[in-house]
């Protein structure tokens, strides 16, 4: 397989070694979405306290992050709860930060070539990684065999991005892919609070812009505008080209 073929692959490769160096990404991160975990999309703190209060805290839990990226999510979440982590990534940079920098089970591998033992794991989360796998039924089969009893897959979904909009959340590919294989579900509508992060990251983008160009990543400061340009009108505007949910499902 050439990794240069893999959606964006060389772009997350430069993506994790900015995110490691820059102090202005950081401050970024911080003042937009509440905490530095290099987020890269459509994630915030408040996705990531909805993670924490379906985890126990009378007992460790095993938890798995698909798609881990340099592993400051799996970091922050073993900061608040008792938990083993173990997570992968297709980027070699992202899981080289993430053996320095977060004691955990990590691994560079695509979500397509993933495996682990059956029903090892509490927990699951896919925030926006579930759109790499070349069918969403096949992988969240996978993950189904994974959990334990009880166990919960947590997915992030956004749609008018890589997949496109206008399914609905009960008609999406994720819908149908927990369906397919018998995962029960619940499903959160995020899309205005989506819109609101990304005006904040927006805004927080443009205070920066003369720090980002002073160290020389006027790159990623693009990039981060590029990504927010859906949130530059209003929300029914917004609303009628983008949505995002939470799926959370039980085995």
């Amino acid at each position: 397989m050439n990794k240069n073929d893999l959606l964006f692959y060389n772009e997350y490769e430069k993506f994790y070694k900015m995110a490691e160096k820059s102090a202005v990404f950081e401050e970024f991160c911080r003042t937009a979405c509440g905490e530095d975990l290099s987020q890269d999309g459509f994630g915030d703190m408040r996705q990531i306290d909805r993670i924490l209060n379906l985890l126990s805290r009378e007992k460790k839990s095993e938890i798995l992050d698909v798609g881990c990226g340099n592993g400051k999510l799996l970091g922050y979440i073993k900061s608040k709860r008792e938990v083993n982590i173990h997570g992968f990534d297709f980027s070699e940079n992202a899981i080289e930060h993430a053996r320095k920098n977060v004691e955990g089970n990590f691994r560079v591998c695509t979500v397509d070539e993933a495996d682990y033992p059956e029903s090892i794991f509490d927990m699951v989360i896919s925030m926006d990684s579930i759109y790499f796998a070349k069918d969403m039924g096949e992988f969240a089969g996978r993950v189904k065999k994974w959990l334990k009893t009880g166990g919960v897959f947590f997915i992030g979904y956004t749609e008018g991005d890589i997949v496109p909009f206008g399914n609905g959340a009960e008609n999406s590919l994720a819908a149908r892919a927990l369906r397919g294989c018998g995962i029960k579900y619940d499903i959160e509508d995020i899309t205005r609070e989506t819109y609101e992060l990304l005006r904040r990251k927006r805004e927080c983008a443009e205070a920066l812009r003369g720090d980002f160009e002073a160290e020389g990543d006027m790159e990623w400061y693009h990039m981060i505008m590029g990504q927010t340009e859906c949130a530059a009108s209003g929300y029914e505007d917004f609303a009628g080209k983008m949505a995002r949910f939470i799926f959370i499902g039980r085995k």
